[in-house]
């Protein structure tokens, strides 16, 4: 009598069974790739964000290094005018002049002036908003120009700077990177090509001048101004004495 065969009790492979193994070691395949660009992605990230709080930190302390717009100017000129100068060699008036005149809030926000920003949007963007620790990441870390994706890393980095930086420190930066006139930037060079002096001996009158001018130094001058800039002198003028006597000066006045 023929043996009958013994039984594994496991089922065979079949047809079927193979083809779902092929499809899961594909999709497996698949996935790979994916998984590792995600978790280079993280990485780069990370390493991008420490590198920037790196820099933060040690602007802090050190000065910056020109920025994109500042290069993009020396390239087109053949060369700027730039002199770093510490706060403590700058006339007190002209850093009450700056805040006065682009951001007379400074000292009670954290680097965004939201009743400004609204004032913005409800003249239909025809006010700008910008603080002056806006314009410091913008002239220093970023680029100029409109664009969804420099507005986005500005938001980011202003109040990482407020963090890191004194308010003192933010108006010393703003007043060295500042564009005055074509060429121009820095209080230093503003002060000795407007008006033949050292910024340490600016008058009430040449700083709100120089401040005036700052939304679009390339057109106005503070030698030669329009009645438009004189009367914003003025009124400039009045805004850094009444920043001085209500104490929002406080914060980066020694």
């Amino acid at each position: 009598m023929a043996r009958q065969a013994k039984s594994s009790g496991k089922p065979r492979k079949g047809k079927a069974t193979g083809s779902k193994a092929k499809a899961g070691t594909a999709k497996k395949a698949r996935i790979k790739p994916v998984r590792w660009l995600l978790r280079m992605s993280l990485r780069a990230l990370a390493v991008a964000v420490v590198l920037v709080l790196l820099l933060v930190l040690a602007t802090s302390k050190a000065n910056p290094p020109m920025g994109v717009y500042m290069r993009q100017e020396q390239a087109r000129l053949g060369t700027i005018e730039r002199t770093w100068v510490p706060l403590s060699d700058v006339a007190p008036v002209m850093a009450r002049s700056v805040v006065a005149a682009e951001d007379a809030n400074f000292c009670t926000h954290w680097g965004f002036d939201m009743s400004a920003i609204r004032t913005a949007i409800e003249q239909g963007g025809r006010r700008g908003g910008s603080t002056i620790t806006q314009q410091v990441v913008k002239n220093v870390f970023l680029w100029h120009g409109r664009s969804y994706v420099r507005k986005a890393l500005e938001a980011l980095l202003t109040p990482v700077v407020e963090t890191f930086w004194s308010k003192r420190r933010i108006v010393e930066v703003y007043l060295n990177v500042a564009e005055f006139d074509e060429g121009i930037f820095g209080v230093d060079a503003a002060a000795r090509h407007y008006f033949g002096v050292a910024p340490d001996t600016l008058s009430a009158l040449q700083a709100a001048r120089l401040a005036a001018v700052l939304p679009a130094p390339q057109s106005w001058s503070a030698s030669n101004p329009s009645n438009y800039v004189r009367k914003r002198t003025g009124m400039i003028m009045d805004g850094a004495a009444t920043i001085r006597a209500d104490g929002r000066a406080a914060c980066f006045e020694d």
